[in-house]
């Protein structure tokens, strides 16, 4: 018996494949309720990781974490008017309690801006009462009326939600900045996936903000998929819900404020990113299972000293920090094992029968590139530093297979015809107009995807598409 093979190819079909792998790799599995997933044990896994290491970056400066209501008032709802007319069309409402109907609808929480600045207005007198963080491991509900994927677009997603208040724009400014580096170097060193950083043209920032920062992952299909966004707000939230406090001078003055947050989204870009066609490949900083032990039994009598083996080899591997497992189940054959821990991208497969018992040895198969060799059962403490290897590896090639697919343009036609064919992610000169991004996107299907944070020399001095005056430079892609 033989693990199931992926019916589909990633180069083939990239979303087919990847809702394939993800169901076969048990990271989530459909629900009853359309939209919303069930998220498997293997995937919540790689959703705690990303809580324990983000949460340790928020409060290192200085955010709490807090817990606010799932339902939100409309009246609280409809307070920051722009806000309130971007989420609109995908707001769940709750309209009965039992069998009566309410008073007021209640929004099912799309984000939580307005009913948490409603206890900040209350909360907030004084300059002593700054800076205020607070930060919410949640979970939001869009009413997607376009396709739903499994992790990129769900109607519940998994998030965190973090909202700030200031004294002053500089701090909170900061803040959106810093914020932003810590999802870079989530996205960097932990899932190993090399991204593009920047902010979002005024037709794509967030609904209410004065400044969106983003950051993009480049797919293989030459795709961009956001995988987090930091907001300065500055004081349009905080005038429309009255947060104001007395300075240090006896003034009274609105706070400055930001949001930002990140969702299994991530989680989603990096399967995307990572995997092939035999299913996930995954970076050990995130692996659930990093090193997976599987005896090799044949029903001899050396099958208990092999089980021995590699138990011992189990304990030494966790005694050594290592996520690891031991499969000694005898109901599947070492084959179905191997082909099932590929679906599931476990980054080293350990394998012990009879040779390696007598020689005192392991053979050690990597996930990603399929390097093979054999180890002494005393080197064992090597596989840490192997999993350094993978991890940097995995990271530098696809830095490497990002730079590839960012084309420089200049000429409007050759802009259109890559943008439609999705040949690249086109880096260009712009005006940054939106109704020059309007008609971009209606000709083109393509939007920009950020704008570099750091100034830099036009590519040229015109607009790719409007030949109007370029005032930056903007990366141009289709999106997930």
């Amino acid at each position: 018996m033989v693990a199931d093979k992926l019916k589909y190819r990633k180069a083939d079909n990239l979303i087919e494949w990847y809702n394939e792998v993800l169901l076969k790799a048990e990271v989530v599995d459909f629900s009853e309720v359309k939209g919303f997933a069930v998220y498997r044990p293997y995937g919540y896994s790689m959703w705690e990781s990303t809580q324990r290491y983000l949460d340790s970056k928020f409060k290192s400066i200085g955010a709490e974490n807090a817990y606010f209501p799932l339902l939100i008032p409309e009246k609280i709802l409809n307070k920051e008017k722009k806000h309130v007319e971007g989420f609109s069309p995908e707001v769940a409402w709750v309209t009965m309690g039992g069998d009566r109907e309410l008073d007021e609808k209640l929004a099912i929480r799309p984000t939580s801006e307005t009913i948490m600045y409603d206890s900040y207005s209350k909360w907030v007198k004084s300059y002593r009462d700054l800076p205020l963080l607070l930060n919410q491991w949640n979970t939001m509900v869009r009413w997607e009326t376009k396709e739903t994927r499994f992790l990129l677009r769900g109607r519940e997603n998994l998030w965190q939600e973090g909202h700030c208040a200031f004294a002053s724009a500089k701090e909170a400014e900061e803040n959106a900045v810093d914020v932003l580096g810590f999802y870079r170097k989530f996205m960097q060193d932990i899932l190993a996936v090399p991204v593009l950083v920047g902010r979002k043209s005024e037709k794509e920032k967030f609904a209410g903000a004065f400044r969106t920062y983003t950051v993009e992952a480049v797919l293989s299909n030459n795709f961009t998929s956001q995988a987090a966004t930091s907001h300065d707000l500055a004081q349009n939230f905080s005038k429309a819900f009255e947060i104001r406090f007395l300075d240090d001078k006896n003034s009274w003055q609105n706070v400055y404020q930001t949001s930002w947050g990140i969702s299994m989204r991530s989680i989603g870009v990096m399967v995307l990113v990572h995997g092939d066609d035999s299913g996930l490949i995954l970076p050990p900083r995130i692996a659930p299972i990093q090193v997976v032990v599987i005896p090799i039994l044949k029903g001899t009598a050396a099958d208990k000293e092999i089980r021995e083996y590699t138990k011992k080899v189990e304990t030494e591997l966790k005694a050594l920090g290592i996520r690891s497992k031991l499969d000694d189940r005898d109901t599947y054959s070492a084959g179905w094992k191997f082909n099932e821990y590929d679906m599931r991208g476990v980054p080293i497969k350990i394998e012990a029968g009879e040779r390696e018992l007598s020689s005192d040895s392991l053979s050690v198969k990597v996930r990603f590139g399929g390097e093979k060799y054999l180890i002494k059962l005393n080197e064992l403490k090597k596989i840490s530093s192997k999993l350094e290897e993978i991890q940097e590896k995995m990271f530098e090639g696809l830095k490497k297979d990002m730079a590839a697919r960012i084309k420089i343009e200049k000429d409007k036609e050759n802009f259109i015809l890559e943008l439609k064919n999705a040949k690249a992610i086109l880096k260009v000169s712009w005006c940054g107009k939106e109704d020059c991004e309007n008609k971009i996107k209606e000709t083109t299907g393509a939007t920009s995807r950020l704008i570099p944070l750091e100034k830099e020399e036009l590519i040229d001095k015109k607009c790719v598409f409007c030949a109007d005056k370029a005032n930056f430079n903007a990366y141009f892609a289709q999106s997930y």
